[in-house]
C-alpha cells in the first residue's frame, strides 16, 4: 500500500479546505502559521505543502503579499500537450475552430447564469484589457482572462477548466497576425460583455460568434501564399 509523506496528506487537508470554504480564484489564503494552527502541523511542513500545491496549479505565491487560489483550477499548462504538435499553424486553426463551436454557447450561457460578482470581475478584466489596448501594449494574457472569466460565469466547472486550455493554446501559438487589431477588439468585447451583464444570451451568443469569426478570418487570411507562409 502506497505510503504519503506529511507533506501530501497535509496538501490534500489544504485542497479539502479550499473547497470546504469555498474559496475561488483569486482569493487569498490565510497565512503560513494559520494554515499550520489550522492543520497542527509545522510551518516547513505547510510550504512544502503549498510548494506541492504550486507544482500542480492549485495555489500560487505573490511575493509579498501572500497565496492565493490559481486561476488555473489545478490545470497543467498543458494538460492537451499541444506543445508537441509540430504543425503550429495547422493547430492554431483547429482550435480557432473549437472556438468558433463552442464559445458562442458559453457567452450565452454565462449571460444567464453569473453572479453580479463575477460580472464585476469580468468588468475589471475587460477594463484592464482596454488600458492595454489603448496604450497599444500586449493585451493577449488579458484578453485570455476574459474568456476564461466568462466560461466561470456559466457555473459549468468543465468549461471552466476547458476554455482557458484552448485560449491560451491560441495565445501561445498564433504568432503569425502580424497587426494587432485594436478598435475592432475593443468594440466586439464591450458588445460581448454588455449583452452577458444585461442578461441577453443570444446577443452575448452572437457577439461573441462575430468576434471569434472575425478572429478566424484574420488569422486564416495571414497565411495566405504570398506572405511567406505555406
Amino acid at each position: 500500500m502506497e505510503k504519503h509523506t506529511l507533506a501530501e496528506r497535509t496538501a490534500a487537508q489544504l485542497i479539502g479546505m479550499i473547497q470546504e470554504r469555498s474559496y475561488r480564484p483569486g482569493d487569498k489564503l490565510p497565512t503560513e502559521m494559520e494554515l499550520a494552527a489550522d492543520l497542527n502541523v509545522g510551518r516547513n511542513t505547510v510550504r512544502e505543502a503549498l510548494r506541492l500545491l504550486m507544482s500542480r496549479n492549485i495555489v500560487t505565491v505573490r511575493q509579498g503579499a501572500g497565496t492565493f487560489v490559481s486561476e488555473k483550477n489545478g490545470v497543467a499548462d498543458d494538460p492537451l500537450g499541444f506543445g508537441m504538435r509540430e504543425d503550429k499553424d495547422r493547430l492554431t486553426r483547429e482550435l480557432l475552430q473549437i472556438r468558433v463551436i463552442l464559445e458562442p454557447p458559453i457567452a450565452g450561457l454565462a449571460a444567464q447564469n453569473a453572479e453580479p460578482e463575477e460580472l464585476v470581475r469580468l468588468e475589471g478584466i475587460l477594463g484592464e484589457m482596454e488600458r492595454l489596448i489603448r496604450e497599444k501594449k500586449d493585451y493577449s494574457r488579458a484578453d485570455s482572462e476574459f474568456h476564461a472569466q466568462i466560461a466561470a460565469c456559466t457555473h459549468n466547472e468543465v468549461m471552466s477548466d476547458l476554455v482557458p486550455v484552448i485560449t491560451e493554446g491560441v495565445r501561445v501559438f498564433a504568432s503569425n497576425v502580424q497587426e494587432t487589431e485594436y478598435e475592432q477588439t475593443l468594440i466586439s468585447h464591450r458588445a460581448i460583455f454588455r449583452a452577458i451583464a444585461e442578461r441577453r444570451p443570444e446577443e452575448a451568443r452572437q457577439a461573441m460568434q462575430y468576434h471569434l469569426l472575425y478572429n478566424q478570418y484574420r488569422y486564416v487570411n495571414a497565411q495566405e501564399p504570398g506572405d511567406g507562409k505555406k
